[in-house]
């Protein structure tokens, strides 16, 4: 009985000296965090998506706050209204952002890149891609397995049946980029949502000549540059047989889209004229 009354009473003075020792170690090895970070976080939407390339907004907060400053730094979920917020914080500024939004620039639909292969494999476009060059003669295509809709943390992007191609839902796109990462093609892009979420652009990477181009997908860019001779903004250059809209000069006047001779620009939420207002905007 004895035994057991000491085995309890030397526990007991053990376990007192050990929190005694800890305590003293917590102390001594306390770090204050500033209180900004806390306060950052807070402001941040909470979505740890990764789009500001920091592993979450706590990795973001403390950053900006170490750092002093926001250069280099932008939270894409949250946008120029949570910066502003999080540049009071540190009572520096911030530089303004347009509102970007993920493109597909694929229009390889089943009905537009004829079928030439049946894969069987694991459904994933990083190991299909690494595989081979795709199911159809376009090395450059979305090969269609939803590595992208898988990525997105948001479900703002689906696989269409009927086209076997990524749709994009820009209400819920946060242009956070993790689509962008995923996809093994570089078939997904980052661009300005542009005024009223109007925008155009070259909705195909094909580097083929023109004639292997439009064999392989009747919607391909050939590389024909009318669209660029038609622009009086410069903003579309042809490089490597394929043809790019810089978002920061179009001026939305969509006379490449009716140059084009495959359909390979895409003009996003325009109003659809009557055929003569058309016609009439065209002279």
């Amino acid at each position: 009985m004895n035994s057991l009354i000491w085995t309890v009473i030397i526990l007991t003075v053990l376990g007192c000296i050990l929190a005694l020792v800890l305590s003293l170690v917590a102390r001594r090895f306390h770090v204050v965090e500033d209180p900004r970070i806390d306060a950052i976080e807070k402001a941040l939407p909470g979505a740890n998506c990764g789009g500001c390339g920091f592993a979450g907004c706590r990795a973001f907060s403390d950053a900006a706050v170490k750092a002093g400053n926001l250069d280099g730094r932008y939270c894409p979920v949250g946008g120029t209204p949570v910066m502003r917020e999080v540049a009071a914080i540190l009572g520096v500024q911030t530089e303004e952002k347009a509102p970007q939004v993920a493109v597909v620039r694929c229009n390889g639909s089943f009905a537009n890149r004829p079928r030439v292969n049946d894969y069987d494999g694991l459904k994933s476009c990083k190991v299909k891609a690494a595989l081979y060059a795709g199911d159809t003669h376009c090395p450059f295509g979305c090969v269609g397995c939803g590595d992208c809709v898988a990525a997105c943390a948001f479900g703002a992007l689906s696989l269409n049946a009927e086209t076997g191609l990524p749709v994009v839902d820009e209400q819920k796109c946060t242009a956070c980029g993790k689509c962008v990462q995923a996809c093994p093609k570089h078939v997904m892009e980052l661009r300005n949502k542009g005024p009223r979420g109007l925008r155009v652009f070259v909705s195909c990477i094909n580097k083929d000549k023109g004639a292997v181009a439009r064999k392989a997908c009747a919607a391909a860019c050939i590389g024909c540059g009318k669209c660029a001779k038609v622009c009086a903004h410069e903003a579309i250059t042809v490089q490597d047989n394929v043809a790019y809209i810089d978002f920061t000069k179009c001026r939305l006047c969509k006379k490449c889209v009716a140059e084009c001779p495959t359909g390979a620009i895409h003009a996003v939420n325009f109003p659809v004229l009557p055929k003569k207002e058309e016609e009439k905007k065209d002279e």
